[in-house]
């Protein structure tokens, strides 16, 4: 294995590429098979990066078959201490509109069977998730949204589905009325994960859609795969725009703990 130091990771499709320069794909081994796809180590704006597609660069990765742990042990024994990822969602509140981000700051989990640990015993490991997005980068990522112009929410809960299948009228009401704003299939365990191993860790969520059983006052058409990919890749650049610019400001010194969340998790 090539192994390089990019402090910095950015977990999105393989359209991120043109972020970046020099780009060199390495091949990593990890204890949890295979990642989504090689690494991609290059620069942006003379700070190192890698870039892994969470569904593999042709997207045939669904989302509960997607090896999360080989991808966060990847980055990480790649150097990277800090990641930003963009993410489709969709809205379960009628002030989320499609097109919006919504930068996390809390889950829900609602996925099964996911292999969400890298501890496994013998040491008991029982991390802290009070907070599991890294409030430095959200902080960042707020700053930057509104500088741009971006219609952007500062906080926002995610309630996480297994997929592939979408909700149904039931589950979305259910969920709106839980007040949690967006849906997603991908964020757990990759958030969590990453806080194991000890990296900062911010989503950028752009909401593709109203969620199956959201009353805005309107009848809304439920959602589908195609408008799903339609809206991200309608709003691909505001995304790079957005990561491009955190990145300009980006600080490799941390003001958080996100990075000692091991401290107090044994006995």
């Amino acid at each position: 294995m090539v192994r390089k130091t990019a402090p910095i990771g950015i977990i999105g499709g393989s359209g991120f590429y043109d972020l970046a320069s020099n780009l060199k794909e390495v091949k990593v081994e990890t204890p949890y098979g295979r990642p989504s796809e090689k690494v991609a180590l290059g620069k942006i704006v003379d700070k190192k990066v890698a870039f892994l597609p969470r569904h593999n660069k042709t997207h045939d990765l669904p989302p509960h078959q997607i090896n999360y742990r080989a991808n966060i042990w990847a980055l990480h024994s790649l150097g990277v201490r800090q990641i930003v990822t963009a993410t489709a969602c969709g809205s379960l509140q009628a002030e989320i509109k499609p097109g919006d981000f919504v930068i996390l700051d809390q889950f829900v989990d609602r996925t099964r069977g996911r292999k969400d640990t890298f501890y496994n015993g013998p040491i008991s490991t029982h991390i802290s998730s009070v907070d599991p997005y890294c409030p430095s980068l959200r902080k960042l990522a707020c700053q930057t949204g509104k500088e741009l112009k971006i219609s952007l929410h500062s906080r926002g809960t995610v309630v996480v589905v297994n997929g592939p299948r979408f909700s149904t009228k039931a589950e979305s009401d259910w969920f709106a009325k839980m007040g949690w704003h967006v849906i997603n299939m991908t964020q757990y365990p990759e958030v969590i994960l990453a806080r194991e191993k000890e990296i900062c860790y911010t989503a950028l969520a752009l909401v593709t859609d109203w969620d199956a059983g959201l009353r805005a006052g309107k009848k809304v058409k439920p959602v589908s795969a195609q408008q799903v990919g339609k809206i991200f890749k309608k709003n691909i650049d505001q995304v790079k725009k957005l990561i491009l610019a955190m990145i300009k400001n980006w600080s490799l010194k941390t003001t958080c703990s996100c990075q000692q969340s091991l401290k107090e998790a044994r006995f």
